[in-house]
C-alpha cells in the first residue's frame, strides 16, 4: 500500500481512483464494510482503490477539549486499512485552512484534482466542507458535475446495535471490552512499549510487564480500570494473561498504569521492547486491598478464573472447528 501525505506525489501516475473518505478511528466492522467496496468497485474498473483520512483527528485542531480518545493511532490504522486491500492512503494533514474550505472547493481539490476519482463510496452521515456544510445529497450533486459516481453505504448495525467510533468507546469505558471487540470485529486492544514499573509487583506480588504511559497530547481509549483477561503478544507470540488497568491503591495513590502478568511466565527473560494487549473479559474492578499478600492471593485467584476462560475459550474453538469439518465432509 502506498501512503502519502504530499498532493504532488498523487498526480503522478495516478489515472483514476475509487474513494472513500473519513477518520476511520479504530477501523471497525463499519469501516471495513466501506473499504471492503471500495476495492470490489476498483478491482471491477481497473482504478486504485484509494482513502483520504486525516491526521491529527480534525476535533484535536478544532475544538482540542472535546477530542476523543482515540482507538487507533495512525500507525495501526494504516496497518488495517492496508489488510482490507486498499491500494493507497492519503493522509492529509487536517488544519484550520483545510476546515475552512468550501464543499465545492473540497471536492475539486481533493477528489478531482488530486484523486481523479471515478467513484466516491461513503457512509449516509458524512459531511464535509466547512462547518460540515455538505452532506452526501450535496456531494452526489457535485459529484455529478465531474463525472463522480456516489455510493452510499448503509450504516451497519450488529445486534441492534448502531457500528460506530463513538459507541466502542462508550463500551470501553464502561469496561464491557467483549461488546466492544464485536464492533471492532477484533479484540478491543492497546499496545505500546514495555517500560521498567515501580518494581512492586516483582518484590511483594506477582511480576508484570508495564506499558508505557500514553501520550497526554494523543490519548488513548482504555477500558475501564479494572482487572481484565488479556492476550499480550510479544514478539509475534501470544500469551494468556491477566491485566491490570488502574492506580495500585493498595500501595498509594500512582498514575494509572496498564500491566500484564503472564499466566505462563517462568521467571525467563523478556526480550521483547514493545507488547500489545488484547481485552476478552473483564474479571472484577479494581480496589484497596490491606496489605499485599491479601492482593497477592487474589491475583492468583483472578489466574485461576482466567485460566478457565481460556480452557473454555479453546473447547468451545475446537467444537466450532469439529463442527464446520464435518459440514465440510458432508457437502
Amino acid at each position: 500500500m502506498l501512503t502519502i501525505c504530499d498532493p504532488a506525489e498523487l498526480r503522478l501516475g495516478l489515472s483514476s481512483s475509487v474513494v472513500t473518505i473519513g477518520n476511520f478511528d479504530g477501523v471497525h466492522l463499519g469501516h471495513q464494510a466501506l473499504l471492503g467496496r471500495v476495492v470490489e468497485r476498483a478491482r471491477a474498473t481497473g482504478a486504485m482503490a484509494a482513502v483520504l483520512t486525516f491526521d491529527p483527528h480534525p476535533t484535536q485542531v478544532l475544538a482540542p477539549e472535546r477530542a476523543p480518545k482515540l482507538l487507533t493511532p495512525l500507525a495501526e490504522k494504516l496497518r488495517l486499512i492496508e489488510a482490507a486491500g486498499v491500494d493507497l492512503v492519503w493522509v492529509r494533514p487536517f488544519t484550520r485552512e483545510l476546515s475552512a474550505m468550501s464543499p465545492a472547493a473540497f471536492v475539486e481539490d481533493a477528489l478531482v484534482r488530486s484523486l481523479r476519482a471515478s467513484a466516491v463510496v461513503v457512509g449516509p452521515n458524512f459531511r464535509f466542507g466547512h462547518r460540515q456544510a455538505g452532506d452526501v445529497r450535496l456531494l452526489a450533486e457535485l459529484g455529478s458535475g465531474c463525472a463522480c459516481e456516489i455510493e452510499i453505504v448503509e450504516a451497519l448495525r450488529l445486534r441492534g446495535q448502531m457500528i460506530s467510533s463513538t459507541r466502542i468507546r462508550e463500551l470501553a469505558e464502561l469496561g464491557r471490552v467483549h461488546q466492544a471487540g464485536r464492533l471492532l470485529g477484533r479484540p478491543f486492544g492497546v499496545s505500546g512499549a514495555i517500560v521498567a514499573g515501580l518494581g512492586i509487583g516483582r518484590a511483594q506480588t506477582v511480576p508484570t510487564l508495564n506499558l508505557a504511559p500514553l501520550d497526554p497530547r494523543f490519548p488513548r481509549q482504555l477500558p475501564k480500570p479494572g482487572v481484565y483477561v488479556t492476550h499480550t503478544r510479544l514478539a509475534g507470540a501470544t500469551h494468556e494473561s491477566v491485566t491490570n488497568v488502574g492506580r495500585k491503591p493498595t500501595f498509594g495513590e500512582h498514575e494509572l498504569t496498564v500491566e500484564s502478568f503472564l499466566l505462563d511466565y517462568r521467571d525467563g527473560r523478556i526480550e521483547a521492547d514493545e507488547m500489545e494487549i488484547e481485552f476478552l473479559h473483564r474479571l472484577r474492578d479494581e480496589r484497596k486491598f490491606p496489605d499485599a499478600a491479601t492482593l497477592k492471593a487474589q491475583i492468583i485467584r483472578d489466574a485461576q478464573r482466567s485460566l478457565t476462560f481460556f480452557r473454555r475459550l479453546r473447547a468451545l474453538r475446537e467444537s466450532s472447528e469439529r463442527t464446520r469439518r464435518s459440514l465440510k465432509g458432508a457437502l
